[in-house]
C-alpha cells in the first residue's frame, strides 16, 4: 500500500495489498494476538513507509539542536505519526473482526448465503474503514487516506473524488480488495470451478469504478476566455539554514521584490508567493521599509504574499492580498497548524515539557474555519502547507463561492517524497473541488493544475524559478462541493439498518 503513495507511485498495488489483512481477519477470527500483530505489521508497513519523509527534517543543526539530539526528534516524529496511523488499521481490525464473529454465527444459524455474507461483509469493511478514515481527519494529524495511493498517477479513479470526496475512492480500494478477499478464501476451502462470480465480480466492479472515474475526466472544461487569469508564481528557494536569519531575510526580499518586478513587466494579473516569502510580521512600519511593498506601489500589481500576522499577543501564517496601492484587502490565516511545529497541544499541560524539546517556534494560532480570501479576480480558495491534507477545508471553501484554488508552502525542510506528496495532495483537491489550482512553493515543487487533476507545470526542485500561466476562475459545484462527503454516512447508516434487521429473517439466497 505503501508504494502506491507517491514517489514511487505504484497506484495498482493498493488495489490488492489490503487483501492479505482481510484474509487473517477471517482466517484466525478470535485469535486476538495474531489478529493484533498483523493489524501493527499492515499500519506500519503502510504509514511508515509512506510518511517516512518526515525524517527529513534532521539533521536541525542549522537550528542550534545538537546532532543526535536533532536525529531522536526526527525518529520521535515519525514513530509517534506511524503509530498514529496504525492505530486506524488496529481498530478496524479489531471491530470488523467482531462484525465478522456476529455476521458468521447469524448465517450459520440462518443458512444463509454464502454470496450475500461475502456482500455483506465487505459493506460493512468499507463503511467502517471509511468512517474511520472520516474520524482520524477530525484530528491534527492527517494525511494518509487510502485514496492518495492513486494520486497522482491515476486520474480517471480519482475523479470519483467529485462524487463524495477522498472515501469515494477508499471506499472503490477497500471494496475490490475485501471482494477478492473474500474469494480466496472461499475457493481455499471449496472449489470454485463452478462459482466463477469470485473471480468475476471485483473484475468488473475495478472497470465500473474507472469507467464512471474515466467519464468524469472526459467531461470538457469548457472555460471562458473572460474567466481567464494569468498568475506568476516565485519559487523563492530560500533554504531552511538562512531562513529566519538576517542572510536569509536579505535574500527572501531581494529574490521576490526582483521576482515580483520581472513578473508585473510580463503583465500578470496577480504574483503568488510562498507560504512565509517574508517571514516576518508585515506591520505597517515593516512594510513602508520594503522593497517589496515599494514595489507593489510602483508596479500597481495584486500580490498574494506569505507572512506573519498578529492576533492578540500570538502570531498567525498567513497569506495576504495585497492591491496596488499597498493595501491589505484580504487576508487568509492557516487554519491546519502542524502539532508541535506550529503550535502545542495542550499547551497548559505539556507545554513547559514541549519547549524544552521543540526547536520550533511552536506559539502560532489558527485562522478561523469559516474565512473567505476576496480578491479583484475573485473569490480565491486558500490553503496554506498542511491545509493541503484536509479536503473539507477546500470543499467548505468552494462550497462558499471559491472560484480558484492557492496553496502556499514551504516544504524545504522535509525529504522530496513529502514534496511529491504534498503535489498529490494538491491535485486531489482541485479534481474534487473542478477548480484550477495554482502551487507557490519555496523550494518546490510549484505547479500549475487544472481541475482534471492534470499538472499544466511544474518547477524543478531547489531553484530560484519565476512562472507566469493562465488560469480560470470556475463557479461549477461538484456532488462533493454540494453535500461534502455523503458516502460514509450512507455506508454507516445503511450497515446499522442492515444488522438491526438481521435478525429478523435470514437472507434470500442469491447465489
Amino acid at each position: 500500500m505503501g508504494l502506491g503513495a507517491e514517489p514511487w507511485g505504484i497506484w495498482i498495488l493498493p488495489w490488492v495489498a489490503l487483501i492479505p489483512l482481510w484474509w487473517i481477519v477471517i482466517q484466525f477470527l478470535g485469535k486476538k494476538a495474531v489478529l493484533l500483530r498483523s493489524a501493527i505489521a499492515w499500519g506500519v508497513g503502510y504509514y511508515g513507509l509512506s510518511l517516512f519523509w518526515i525524517t527529513g527534517i534532521h539533521p536541525m543543526t542549522w537550528m542550534g539542536v545538537p546532532w543526535l539530539a536533532s536525529l531522536a526528534i526526527a525518529l520521535f516524529c515519525w514513530v509517534f505519526i506511524t503509530a498514529w496511523g496504525t492505530g486506524l488499521t488496529v481498530v478496524w481490525v479489531g471491530v470488523f473482526s467482531q462484525i465478522y464473529k456476529l455476521l458468521k454465527h447469524q448465517f450459520e444459524w440462518q443458512k444463509a448465503s454464502e454470496m450475500g455474507f461475502i456482500l455483506i461483509r465487505v459493506l460493512m469493511g468499507t463503511a467502517l474503514w471509511c468512517g474511520l478514515e472520516g474520524l482520524w481527519s477530525l484530528t491534527p494529524l492527517w494525511w494518509s487516506s487510502l485514496a492518495y495511493t492513486q494520486s497522482y498517477g491515476n486520474l480517471a479513479i480519482l475523479h470519483l473524488g467529485q462524487i463524495s470526496g477522498p472515501s469515494t475512492v477508499t471506499a472503490a480500494i477497500i471494496i475490490i480488495n475485501g471482494l477478492m478477499a473474500e474469494g480466496f478464501y472461499f475457493c481455499s476451502a471449496h472449489s470454485c470451478q463452478k462459482n466463477y462470480k469470485f473471480y468475476i465480480i471485483p473484475i468488473v466492479l475495478f472497470i465500473i469504478f474507472h469507467g464512471i472515474g474515466f467519464s468524469l475526466y472526459r467531461q470538457p472544461l469548457n472555460d471562458f476566455p473572460d474567466n481567464a487569469v494569468k498568475v506568476g508564481v516565485i519559487q523563492g528557494n530560500i533554504p531552511n539554514e538562512v531562513k529566519l536569519y538576517s542572510q536569509g531575510w536579505q535574500q527572501a526580499i531581494y529574490g521576490y521584490t526582483t521576482g515580483y518586478q520581472t513578473l508585473a513587466s510580463q503583465g500578470v494579473d496577480v504574483v503568488i508567493t510562498p507560504e512565509t516569502a517574508l517571514p516576518f510580521l508585515w506591520t505597517e512600519r515593516t512594510r513602508r521599509n520594503s522593497s517589496f511593498y515599494r514595489a507593489i506601489l510602483q508596479e500597481k500589481v495584486l500580490a498574494f504574499l506569505g507572512g506573519f500576522s498578529q492576533s492578540g499577543n500570538r502570531l498567525t501564517n498567513s497569506l495576504f492580498a495585497i492591491n496596488g496601492e499597498g493595501e491589505i484587502i484580504s487576508q487568509y490565516d492557516k487554519v491546519n497548524l502542524v502539532p508541535l511545529g506550529e503550535y502545542i497541544p495542550f499547551e497548559n499541560i505539556i507545554g513547559k515539557w514541549i519547549n524544552r524539546l521543540s526547536p520550533l517556534d511552536s506559539h502560532l494560532i489558527k485562522g478561523q474555519q469559516n474565512q473567505q480570501f476576496q480578491t479583484p479576480l475573485g473569490q480565491v480558495i486558500v490553503g496554506i502547507c498542511y491545509d493541503s491534507a484536509y479536503s473539507r477545508h477546500f470543499q467548505q471553501q468552494a462550497a462558499n463561492g471559491g472560484e480558484w484554488i492557492v496553496t502556499a508552502s514551504n516544504d524545504a525542510h522535509y525529504a522530496s517524497a513529502m514534496l511529491a506528496q504534498h503535489h498529490a495532495q494538491d491535485v486531489m483537491r482541485a479534481i474534487e473541488t473542478s477548480r484550477w489550482t495554482v502551487r507557490a512553493t519555496n523550494t518546490g515543487y510549484s505547479a500549475i493544475v487544472n481541475p482534471k487533476g492534470e499538472t499544466i507545470w511544474i518547477s524543478q526542485r531547489d531553484t530560484y524559478t519565476l512562472h507566469t500561466d493562465f488560469i480560470y476562475r470556475r463557479t461549477t459545484q461538484t456532488l462533493y462541493v454540494r453535500w461534502g462527503d455523503w458516502l460514509t454516512p450512507v455506508l454507516i447508516i445503511l450497515s446499522g439498518i442492515i444488522m438491526a434487521l438481521f435478525y429478523g429473517k435470514p437472507f434470500r439466497n442469491i447465489d
